[in-house]
């Protein structure tokens, strides 16, 4: 039995303030006669560690983005193609979907604060290889560098969710999920507005590379510093379970590689999951393709706006952000994980159909707000989709689920960014995007059969009803 009083109280504050690395097995969370959520409690230093993840996401999120934006001075640079240019931002989708099945694997085995430390080293790492790139000739160095930041993506994507879900209470998980990939959009925003302002179009190629180097060696050393706060700051679980759902999944850690293939098997023959595999990936895979296609299509409308292609970027991510936290905060009060799935898709849907044809109009204000509309819904979509895969197939990993929802969304994102950008350059951007529209039409209608089990959601019930049936004969604290 816990101790009472201010006996007990003394006794949180000093281990919430103390720790600094929690070494206990899951088994460790209870005692064995105690139920699963009577013990639950949540810690202020949760907010650190999201904080401490969104950060680290951003910065990877930013170099997925940062070349893309500035092709064309990236293709004066260089002396490449502009298609060449766009493989620094399609090697993050092909990397990601061989490497995601290992990558899962390790977050299962190792934990949280492992697989976030790797991000980061990943991430740091990649960002000195693009610093010490800048020479006309090295290209390829650059590609390297875009490589070893597209495999430190592998442990950052899919991530979001399970730190809600290890951190966070039942009423903040899907808030808390919303937040990790606000991290992710956060970065895309600032790749979209940086470059332009600090990379310049000169007439002699030399001065871009200063500039381009400037800008590169700043982000090397702000990923440096992120590395020191996840090694030195990063927590891979609290010592208690935030919910009874959170408690009943890590004893159903699958630890053994035989055993995360048993978890993966029973995910891939989940009929629901596997159609919100396919319409997560058409969505989130026509806003990659609509991101690393923005620059060009903007010049082929509205020539020498480089630095509002930026803008318009920039717009997209930003109301993205907030459609992000409405929408995970919805999913908190109601819990309609299937109606808040259709409701965005089919207002995402909405907002590319504006933007497609806003580009016949040439005036740059409309396609502003018909961007940003789109990407209100569009990224907005990106919680929700994680969230809705989580209900579904627990209580496995959240991470594999995820995992699986992003390699859906590389996939189609090389395919969408491919052919889009091919269209693109024979037919123009009404085909290009009216193709995107499409994709996202049938990605709706793919969701309708998709039946609402909402199985942590049972499970939260569940162990509440049994915290209430003994509470009368065991009393005992539920939170801090």
């Amino acid at each position: 039995m816990p101790k009472k009083g201010g006996q007990e109280n003394f006794a949180n504050d000093i281990s919430d303030l103390g720790e600094t690395q929690i070494t206990q097995s899951d088994d460790s969370y209870l005692p064995n006669d105690q139920s699963p959520v009577a013990n639950t409690r949540v810690f202020r230093r949760r907010w650190l560690m999201l904080l401490i993840f969104v950060l680290v996401f951003m910065t990877n999120a930013f170099q997925w983005i940062q070349f893309s934006i500035i092709n064309n001075l990236i293709t004066k640079y260089y002396g490449v193609e502009s298609s060449t240019v766009d493989w620094t931002s399609l090697v993050f989708m092909v990397v990601y979907i061989p490497f995601i099945i290992p990558g899962a694997w390790i977050m299962d085995r190792l934990g949280l604060r492992v697989t976030v430390l790797l991000g980061a080293i990943g991430t740091a790492s990649a960002a000195w290889i693009n610093a010490v790139g800048v020479a006309p000739d090295l290209f390829y160095v650059v590609l390297i560098g875009q490589t070893v930041a597209s495999v430190a993506q592998i442990f950052l994507l899919g991530v979001s969710p399970n730190v809600a879900a290890v951190w966070f209470g039942a009423d903040q998980v899907s808030l808390a999920c919303s937040i990790g990939v606000f991290g992710n959009q956060i970065g895309v925003a600032l790749g979209f507005l940086i470059p332009p302002m600090l990379v310049h179009d000169h007439e002699n190629p030399e001065d871009i590379g200063t500039d381009l180097r400037f800008m590169l060696y700043i982000i090397a050393g702000f990923c440096t510093a992120l590395l020191f706060a996840v090694f030195f700051g990063f927590q891979a679980k609290p010592p208690v379970p935030p919910s009874g759902a959170q408690c009943c999944s890590a004893k159903q850690s699958s630890g053994s590689f035989s055993g995360y293939f048993t978890s993966l098997k029973k995910i891939i023959t989940n009929h629901g999951f596997m159609l919100l595999f396919l319409s997560y990936g058409i969505n989130v895979g026509v806003f990659y393709a609509m991101s690393t296609l923005l620059n060009q299509t903007v010049l082929l409308h509205f020539p020498g706006e480089e630095k509002n292609a930026g803008r318009i970027g920039l717009t997209i991510v930003v109301c993205g952000m907030f459609g992000s936290v409405l929408f995970g905060a919805i999913l908190d009060k109601t819990h309609k994980f299937k109606e808040t799935t259709l409701a965005t898709y089919v207002c995402a849907l909405a907002g590319m159909v504006a933007y497609t044809f806003t580009f016949q109009l040439e005036y740059i204000p409309v396609t502003f707000i018909a961007a940003g509309t789109a990407g209100f819904f569009m990224t907005g979509y990106l919680p929700v989709g994680f969230e809705f895969g989580t209900e579904l197939t627990y209580p496995e990993p959240e991470v594999t689920s995820a995992g699986l929802l992003n390699a859906s969304a590389q996939i189609f994102g090389i395919i969408f960014t491919l052919l889009g950008g091919w269209l693109l350059a024979t037919y123009g951007s009404m085909v290009c995007n009216g193709l995107l529209s499409a994709a996202l039409l049938i990605g709706f209608v793919m969701t309708f059969p998709i039946r609402s089990d909402l199985r942590r959601q049972k499970a939260n019930r569940e162990s509440m009803i049994v915290v209430a049936g003994g509470a009368k004969d065991n009393p005992l604290p539920v939170s801090a």
